[in-house]
């Protein structure tokens, strides 16, 4: 048998070399089993979460297919599934005896109901007070607002208590993509701003309208089209259109799939067609 030359061994030399180093390193990548150990480690009575090499990692905050967001475990899912999120029909009597039937965003029961834990277009009260009457269109009818001098039966917002030339400001909601917009400048709940919000809700995103009412006088120079960054003024509290009762009515309208609101005539924008009433607690940023 012929024995390989010098040459031959060389070759061999060079091609095994960087070989063997691409071999091992494949071998290094692979998880040793004391990993695999480690990382399959149950919660002892030490420590109620995983143990990752030793460590306790800690019991998870929220569960599978839910998303830590403002301290509060919110579900990933995307809100237009027929189960997250989905508007709820209720009815009322109006004040002319007419039974009215209506669809509306109730709040999801993971927000807090407390309306102190929330922030609004102006701040509390100076004796502490946020909201003086709340949202209430999820409530039996008979629970319902309702008087002889109001124009509707139920509140689809809430009113803010505060002293006439209040500043009243725009604020971003939960998730919003950009500045809101502004779509209508003028008369519907007296002098009223109307702003148009896109929020990032699961894997979807949807507009909303926040009603500002009831102002003395909206902020000089704000139009239609016009984009306000949060804390950017919007008028002062007054009692337009509610002569006596001085507050900030806020109101927030998801918006139909398929509307664009800065098509739609002023007096609808709050028509059941264009846009529904919504629990602001669902959107409105945590304090």
């Amino acid at each position: 048998m012929r024995r390989p030359s010098t040459l031959a061994l060389c070759l061999f030399a060079l091609a095994w070399w960087p070989a063997q180093r691409v071999l091992r390193r494949a071998i290094d990548l692979r998880p040793s089993p004391r990993a695999v150990r480690d990382v399959a480690v149950t919660a002892s009575a030490g420590c109620p979460g995983p143990v990752v090499r030793g460590r306790c990692l800690g019991a998870a905050r929220c569960g599978v297919g839910e998303l830590e967001l403002d301290g509060l475990c919110v579900s990933m899912g995307t809100v237009d599934g027929a189960s997250d999120n989905p508007l709820a029909t209720n009815v009322h009597v109006d004040r002319f005896g007419r039974r009215v039937v209506y669809e509306h965003l109730a709040r999801r029961p993971e927000f807090p109901s407390d309306y102190r834990r929330y922030l609004y277009p102006v701040p509390p009260h100076s004796d502490g007070t946020t909201v003086t009457s709340g949202y209430d269109l999820d409530q039996p009818d008979h629970l319902q607002r309702r008087g002889s001098s109001m124009n509707a039966v139920g509140h689809g917002g809430v009113d803010l208590p505060q002293p006439r030339g209040t500043p009243v400001r725009a604020i971003s909601l939960r998730n919003e993509v950009g500045d809101p917009e502004v779509v209508y400048v003028g008369w519907l709940f007296g002098n009223t701003v109307v702003l148009r919000h896109v929020v990032r809700e699961g894997a979807s995103l949807r507009t909303y309208l926040a009603l500002h009412g009831h102002l003395d006088a909206p902020a000089p120079g704000l139009a239609r089209g016009a984009t306000v960054p949060a804390g950017g003024l919007l008028g002062v509290v007054g009692d337009s259109g509610a002569d006596g009762i001085v507050h900030l009515h806020y109101e927030v309208r998801l918006v139909r799939s398929g509307v664009d609101p800065s098509r739609i005539e002023a007096s609808r924008l709050n028509d059941q067609s264009v846009s529904v009433p919504c629990d602001p607690r669902n959107v409105l940023p945590l304090s």
